[in-house]
């Protein structure tokens, strides 16, 4: 009888380790799955503060393209990866701008880190540019709302490129829903559909 007795204790006692095991396996899963979440929210210019669609309005003194290699209404594959699912998706040209895009390091003004290379701001998005390229180092403040935290926020100028910009709407190729108005899309980043 003892021996019964015995065996059932060892048993409910090892029940009880296996469950509490199982319980704390699945805390450390969801502490995982938090941290990693988090890590991707910080990551490649935290995507979840990215405005995917935007407005179809313009800045000022923002000039169209007299002869775009892509013209507004056509299509044009995406090859740029400023955001999940835009490489490779299909896009509609929305629009096209002759301008100076700049590659920006900046800090948001809602906090949280330091945002390197942003792709991409241009000329008549920088407060008081005037007509001049902006030298590599120049701090300035940016007036775009690409993202949050960018309007009115500081950034140093890391590159230039006098090029053609694109307005464009695609549908992402991970999946999801379609992006409109997205500003901006350079013409080297763009390739015929």
């Amino acid at each position: 009888m003892k021996n019964k007795s015995a065996i059932a204790m060892t048993f409910a006692i090892l029940s009880l380790l296996l469950v509490a095991c199982g319980n704390n396996e699945s805390m450390m899963n969801e502490e995982t799955n938090k941290e990693s979440s988090q890590m991707n929210s910080n990551s490649e210019e935290s995507m979840d503060g990215m405005n995917h669609s935007g407005s179809s309005d313009i800045p000022e003194g923002l000039m169209e393209a007299k002869n775009p290699t892509f013209e507004v209404g056509s299509k044009a594959i995406i090859t740029a990866s400023h955001m999940k699912g835009m490489e490779g998706a299909e896009a509609t040209i929305k629009g096209a701008y002759e301008t100076t895009a700049y590659v920006i390091s900046y800090t948001p003004t809602s906090g949280g880190e330091k945002v390197n290379n942003h792709k991409w701001i241009i000329q008549e998005e920088i407060e008081e540019a005037g007509d001049e390229n902006l030298e590599k180092g120049k701090e300035v403040t940016i007036t775009a709302s690409h993202m949050k935290g960018m309007n009115g926020a500081k950034g140093i100028i890391e590159s230039s490129n006098p090029t053609t910009v694109y307005m464009v709407d695609y549908m992402p190729a991970s999946g999801g829903e379609e992006v409109t108005n997205h500003k901006w899309v350079t013409e080297s980043e763009l390739t015929v559909n």
